[in-house]
């Protein structure tokens, strides 16, 4: 009895636990819950025309045929349509209505009135089917978003991008199938605009989400085709080509050459599926110049699509990222005037962490660009930093521990701030803010705690976040170590490997690494990266044949000056036998 009780206890708390994982699961992504159900319900209205709407609606006038005559198209029945009291013929779903070559008669002429006066039959069956379809695909690209591992924030606006571009590629699909022309399988490839969507995807975002949304467009055209084989394998195999060919261009330009490789592409996969599945080879030459210029256009429309919505999304594309990584910014040059400490601790920050990225397979321009804007809010107050005190004046020394630490917290604020105005892009304003993380200012806090042991340690703490993404965590790491390491001395390799694996343990240790996706392979890779770009940053040089030092050599020349003494004005400087004067007058 006892252990039923405790069986019935243990059901009941598995069952609550369960359902409590839902509700937290609901909180922590209720937006894209949402998100999902406004393209379920913008997709069912699409769903409601394709299904009451016939295809001859757009495709034919009652005026142009008559009984008798002959045919000049075949038209099909795309769903099936009851008898009624008005009109008693039945129609059939996939029925041949009229068949081209063949006389029309009146029962042929019949139907197709009666298609024409019944566009809004709806037939239930086929669109719960379809309604049953796409809350699968939705699951499925919901279950994608929320859960995969892409190693950094998936912002909602990029998600709202993609329903966008689902829904235009499956309207389209939809749409155009309704047309007379585009109705085959093989005409409707022409008008499917899947690769325009995924080429912008890919460059706004990465490869991954880009394959992603290859695979959902292909099934959304499956459906939208009325599940005919041939315009999905077009679209899957067109839309991976092109998350594959954008993966590693770098300027604008190069989406020219994409445009034509994408054409080629579409060529050659349509006459492969023309040659599998048999088509009529008298239309296909023009079917192919169709889908050429579909990839052809995908990529022109690209280029000139890109600038718009890149601003509008303030996205971190390639384009964008290496427009910023310009030196001759104005921010930089002011950054470089004013705390030419700070400027050049950025660029060696940025070097660090964009060669550690791609040791990682990471975005390395993204991380680059983030580091060199990331102490951009120093320029209002450089001289309390560190790398800015040239002459060794510091002036925390007459500060209390408490400024100095508010001091230094502000400057993540201000580069916020600053990047703000500057219209960066949200990928690059998070590694501004997540930089320094919550870490506390160890220094100035143990000074603080020597003078009152209750101090606040919230009150040292830098104000962001821990890093949020791979590209983050390295700029967080790569700062830190450059700082660290310019006061190592004998920075040998042993050395810096040591002192930088602490550095990196220290990091781990205060759970600053906790939320960026970084593994301990990455970190392997990472500390390589740092220790052999310090190694060389700091190596020891060889020393010139009687080369001296400076300081003692100007010392020495002083001490002889002193030694000798003072010329007379009647002292002439002598060139062998002669003055100075004679030399000038004899030459």
């Amino acid at each position: 009895m006892k252990m039923n009780k405790l069986n019935s206890s243990e059901n009941k708390n598995a069952v609550t636990a369960f359902f409590g994982d839902i509700v937290a699961c609901v909180k922590e992504h209720y937006p894209v819950i949402i998100l999902c159900v406004l393209g379920f319900l913008a997709v069912t209205g699409i769903n409601i025309f394709d299904m009451s709407m016939t295809q001859t609606i757009s495709s034919f006038r009652l005026e142009d045929f008559e009984v008798g005559q002959i045919s000049d198209r075949t038209v099909f029945a795309p769903r099936t349509i009851p008898a009624d009291e008005m009109n008693p013929v039945f129609i059939e779903e996939g029925e041949k209505i009229i068949r081209k070559g063949f006389p029309i008669t009146e029962e042929n002429y019949a139907k197709l009135q009666k298609m024409l006066e019944s566009p809004f039959y709806l037939d239930y069956r086929s669109f719960a089917n379809s309604e049953l379809y796409h809350f699968l695909l939705a699951t499925m690209w919901f279950l994608f978003f929320a859960f995969a591992p892409f190693g950094r924030k998936i912002h909602l606006r990029e998600m709202v991008f993609m329903v966008i571009c689902f829904i235009l590629v499956f309207a389209c699909v939809v749409y155009g199938s309704k047309t007379s022309y585009f109705e085959d399988s093989f005409p409707l490839l022409v008008i499917i605009p899947a690769s325009l969507m995924v080429l912008t995807d890919a460059i706004l975002y990465g490869q991954l989400p880009a394959i992603f949304c290859s695979i959902v467009f292909a099934f959304g055209v499956f459906n939208a085709s009325d599940y005919q084989i041939v315009p999905f394998l077009f679209t899957l195999a067109s839309c991976l080509a092109s998350s594959v060919i954008v993966r590693k261009i770098e300027k604008r330009m190069d989406l020219i050459l994409v445009a034509l490789m994408l054409a080629v592409f579409n060529a050659v996969i349509t006459v492969i599926l023309a040659v599998i599945f048999n088509e009529q080879f008298a239309h296909l030459p023009l079917i192919i110049v169709g889908v050429a210029l579909n990839g052809f256009l995908s990529g022109i429309l690209t280029l000139a699509l890109l600038t718009p919505i890149e601003l509008i999304l303030n996205t971190a594309s390639v384009f964008r990222l290496v427009d910023l990584s310009d030196t001759n910014t104005p921010i930089l040059k002011k950054l470089y005037q004013t705390a030419n400490g700070t400027y050049n601790h950025s660029m060696n920050v940025g070097i660090l962490a964009e060669n550690a990225c791609r040791e990682i397979g990471s975005n390395g321009l993204l991380a680059k660009v983030g580091a060199w804007y990331h102490d951009v809010g120093k320029i209002d107050q450089c001289e309390y930093f560190t790398e800015n005190q040239i002459d060794g004046v510091n002036p925390h020394d007459k500060l209390a521990p408490s400024l100095s630490a508010s001091i230094l917290r502000s400057h993540v604020r201000k580069s916020v701030e600053m990047a703000h105005q500057m219209h960066l892009p949200q990928q690059v304003i998070e590694i501004i803010e997540e930089h320094h993380g919550n870490s506390i200012m160890a220094w100035f806090y143990a000074k603080a705690k020597e003078l009152d042991p209750n101090v606040n340690p919230v009150d040292f703490t830098y104000p962001g976040n821990p890093p949020s993404s791979k590209e983050a965590g390295v700029v967080m790491l790569a700062d830190t170590v450059e700082a660290a390491c310019r006061s190592l001395e004998n920075p040998t390799e042993e050395r810096l490997e040591k002192f930088i694996e602490k550095l990196m343990n220290d990091k781990m240790e205060h759970g600053q690494l906790d939320n960026c996706a970084l593994t301990f392979s990455d970190l392997k890779k990472i500390k390589a990266s740092f220790v052999k770009f310090l190694v060389g940053f700091y190596h020891n040089r060889v020393k010139y044949p009687n080369q001296k030092d400076p300081d003692s050599e100007q010392k020495t020349e002083e001490g002889e000056k002193t030694e000798k003494s003072p010329k007379t004005e009647d002292e002439k400087p002598v060139l062998g036998e002669k003055t100075l004067e004679e030399a000038k007058i004899h030459g």
